[in-house]
């Protein structure tokens, strides 16, 4: 079985701790300190919430400027109502919207950026 982990520098864990938890999403408490936070989106996909301090220890030069987006998260969600749902929660717990909502064929798309400015794309996607 494969995982995956996203791993994510942000300036203050608490608060991101708190914005996705706003989003009704849960942490694995055994993969987490006081420099880091592991965000469960699902059995095997988990995003790494590293204070800018611990990220540093796993990379190479800087951390990238927030004012350019390098990577798109995009997590598939059940309906357009959940995408629309979790984009509204991700506003009013202190995100910003990001792009127009998409909708192309059978998909169905909303997008925000959290504390950080990471953006994290919804998609709902109905079979045709």
């Amino acid at each position: 079985m494969r995982m995956i982990f996203v791993n994510l520098p942000v300036k203050d864990l608490d608060a991101s701790r708190a914005f996705w938890t706003e989003l009704g999403f849960s942490f694995n408490l055994e993969y987490t300190d006081d420099t880091a936070a592991c965000l469960v989106f699902d059995e095997n996909i988990f995003a790494m919430l590293l204070t800018e301090n611990r990220f540093r220890d796993f990379i190479n030069g800087d951390i990238a400027d927030p004012q350019t987006t390098e990577v798109l998260t995009c997590l598939s969600v059940p309906s357009r109502q959940e995408v629309d749902d979790l984009v509204a929660k991700a506003v009013a717990a202190g995100g910003k919207p990001w792009k127009p909502v998409l909708e192309e064929g059978p998909m169905y798309g909303g997008s925000f950026q959290d504390l950080d400015g990471h953006v994290w794309e919804l998609m709902a996607m109905s079979p045709q």
